[in-house]
């Protein structure tokens, strides 16, 4: 059988021979000390008889017959003492054939089973090529290739199927490189082309061409075991690749690997603590979890409770249990707790919890089938990886929050502070039991026994100014027009002209008489059926500059969206604007004072002045004692903030485009009141026929 490469491809004829430690044996032979020197003259002379360990073995079932002769050939570089130690072999650099092992690597192949095969990882059949083509400049020509120096892994699973990870390292002093007659020399520019073009498989065969240079001498293959060390590096890479799911599979067979336990289970159970009680979060859906085996979100959320899992979150420490029938049972929740544990035959078991700063993140659960598998010695093994857990379950819950907020936004539109931490649990209830492949109707959010405080500052007249100001535009605009027709008239008579002019005067003394409902409409269609055409046509057809260039100035006046004079109403809506801006600022800068009393639900309105509601309650910041006189503060405040917002008017009047005035107004109503978010209007409303008493009272 010839020699198995890792691949069919290589630009190496390969010979295993011994000459390259033959000379080391010479030199010992001339110690002068005896022993040493008889015991190498009688190795060469044993040697002498196998012409074929300098000329090189070419048949790998040739080997089989030297294997004693070997043995002590290499006895120095293999020493016995070290057997059961060093993980170490005879091969070729990248070669997949082995021989010579150490008694530790045997025992390693052994219990990865018969059909295992070394692999080098990730390794592929035009890398292995190039790699072994760098092995021809490095060694041949001198030429420094940093390609050697990348770390090389073996994958090897062991008698209970757990891979361990061995980093591989190659002795290449033993070994010779020699051309054939088929060799190409190759210049340093070829080197330097090479190397700027590694990935360039067909340049590499160009170069050196399939067995165009032999191999000779043999490699010491040494294995260190990395387990652990590649096991987190993996377990990072994982865990920190953006836009990807915790891969509970992958992850457990990391752990594993660390562990060296190969029923270890790994599971997380994400969640956060409000208001004294943990919400279950489920981040990750496909995540395994021990307290929500073949449980209910409410009874998983129970045994968050009890006293054993309370006093770790509380402290931050791991629960590490040993053996699970040695936990005493402090509560019923913990009861059901540890009988959960036993219906998955958890034996041992280390709960670890995730705090980030102050904020309870959730618990990352082990688990063995065997008594004492997980104890306190390893769980320290944790304290490595914990901070990428950590940070992952934490970008977690950030796209949890962001799909909770959509939530909020599509199905409730935006929500107060004070009120959104009931949103948020529906929110979270509908994507806990979507996780679970569930239907959940989102239920309406009602707070009871809440008191209502209203107040308003209202433009006053602001129906009869906003009339005044269209009168006044209409006015000006059938001013102006009368204006233009007389004078277009002049320049050229017609009797059309005189009638537009009889018509407008007729519309204007109608106008000083007051405004009915449909005339600024009838007014507006009329300017722009009858008057603006004929306008448009005389400034098309007419040569009079001084006409034409008053026309000009009638159409710049006029407004595109509602095809007449908008300076009156201008002046009235910019007076308005300010006026809300004004008191808006005022309102909602003191609210966040308010809000610091005791939280209430705000809302506040923009129309001809500003109105606001409020909703004081024990039902509304549940996890705060309500007292009547938060309200009677809330009263308050609410009586000193309307005089603050009068006296804000009063020093923004004089300089409003338009003289207006304004009217407050303030409702107290002692009965409490229900009130209930209503999801086809996206806002709360008065809940119950019998509150409908203040509605009617405002």
């Amino acid at each position: 059988m010839q020699f198995n490469f890792a691949f069919d491809s290589s630009p190496f004829k390969t010979l295993i021979a011994f000459h390259k430690i033959i000379p080391s044996f010479e030199a010992a032979a001339l110690s002068p000390v005896g022993f040493q020197a008889n015991y190498a003259r009688s190795l060469l002379e044993e040697i002498s008889k196998y012409p074929e360990f300098i000329e090189g073995v070419e048949k790998a079932e040739d080997l089989l017959r030297y294997e004693p002769i070997i043995k002590v050939l290499l006895a120095d570089l293999f020493p016995s003492s070290l057997t059961h130690n060093e993980i170490k072999a005879i091969t070729i650099p990248f070669h997949l054939y082995t021989f010579n092992h150490t008694a530790r690597l045997e025992k390693i192949l052994q219990d990865a089973g018969d059909h295992y095969e070394f692999s080098l990882r990730d390794i592929s059949p035009d890398t292995y090529y190039i790699l072994n083509c760098c092995v021809i400049i490095s060694q041949y020509y001198g030429f420094k290739v940093d390609a050697m120096d990348a770390p090389l892994f073996l994958d090897i699973p062991d008698k209970n199927n757990i891979i361990h990870h061995y980093r591989v390292l190659f002795n290449a002093d033993f070994i010779d490189v020699l051309p054939t007659e088929q060799a190409i020399e190759i210049s340093a520019e070829d080197i330097t082309e090479l190397v700027d073009n590694f990935s360039d498989i067909a340049l590499w065969k160009s170069k050196f061409p399939e067995q165009s240079w032999i191999l000779k001498g043999f490699s010491i293959m040494t294995l260190f075991d990395a387990t652990i060390e590649n096991a987190v590096s993996s377990f990072k890479s994982n865990l920190l690749r953006e836009k990807s799911a915790i891969q509970m599979a992958e992850i457990e067979s990391i752990f594993r690997s660390i562990y060296k336990i190969n029923d270890l289970r790994i599971g997380l159970t994400s969640f956060e603590k409000v208001r004294d009680e943990y919400n279950l979060r489920l981040v990750e859906k496909q995540l395994y979890s021990h307290l929500l085996y073949d449980s209910t979100i409410e009874e998983c959320e129970s045994m968050l409770c009890s006293e054993t899992l309370e006093r770790m979150l509380s402290k931050d420490e791991y629960l590490v249990v040993p053996d699970i029938d040695k936990l005493p049972i402090a509560d019923p929740k913990q009861a059901f707790f540890i009988n959960k544990l036993k219906q998955q035959n958890v034996k041992s078991f280390i709960f670890v919890p995730l705090i980030e700063g102050d904020k309870v993140l959730g618990l990352l659960e082990m688990s063995s089938s065997r008594v004492r598998e997980l104890n306190s010695v390893n769980a320290n093994k944790l304290n490595f990886i914990l901070p990428f857990i950590k940070d992952k379950v934490s970008k977690a819950f950030s796209e949890t929050e962001n799909q909770i907020e959509a939530v909020i936004q599509k199905e409730y539109t935006s929500i107060h502070p004070s009120v959104k931490w009931r949103f948020q649990e529906e929110a979270i209830h509908f994507l806990n039991d979507r996780a679970f492949g569930k239907d959940y109707a989102l239920q309406e959010i009602v707070f009871d026994h809440v008191y209502p405080l209203y107040g308003q500052i209202d433009v006053q007249g602001s129906s009869e100014s906003r009339n005044q100001a269209i009168r006044q535009d209409l006015i000006n605009q059938s001013e102006e027009l009368i204006a233009l027709f007389t004078a277009v008239n002049q320049t050229q008579p017609l009797p059309l002209f005189e009638q537009k002019i009889f018509d407008l005067e007729r519309n204007l003394t109608t106008l000083q008489h007051g405004l009915l409902t449909d005339t600024e409409q009838l007014m507006l269609d009329y300017f722009n059926q009858d008057i603006h055409p004929i306008l448009e046509n005389f400034r098309k057809n007419n040569t009079n500059s001084l006409a034409t260039e008053s026309i000009d100035r009638y159409f710049e006046r006029i407004n595109l969206s509602i095809g007449g004079f908008y300076e009156a109403r201008q002046d009235y809506d910019n007076s308005i604007t300010l006026i809300n801006k004004k008191l808006v600022a005022v309102l909602d800068e003191k609210q966040v004072e308010a809000q610091q009393y005791f939280p209430h639900y705000y809302e506040r309105y923009k129309t001809d002045g500003i109105e606001h509601n409020m909703y004081i309650g024990a039902s509304i910041a549940p996890d705060r004692n309500f007292e009547l006189y938060y309200l009677r503060n809330l009263r308050l405040w609410q009586l000193q903030v309307m005089c603050a917002m009068e006296q804000e008017f009063r020093q923004l009047q004089p300089s409003l485009p338009h003289l207006l005035e304004v009217t407050s107004l303030i409702l107290v109503f002692a009965t409490p009141i229900s009130i209930r978010f209503r999801m086809d209007e996206k806002q709360f409303d008065i809940d119950g026929s019998y509150n409908v008493r203040y509605e009617i009272a405002k």
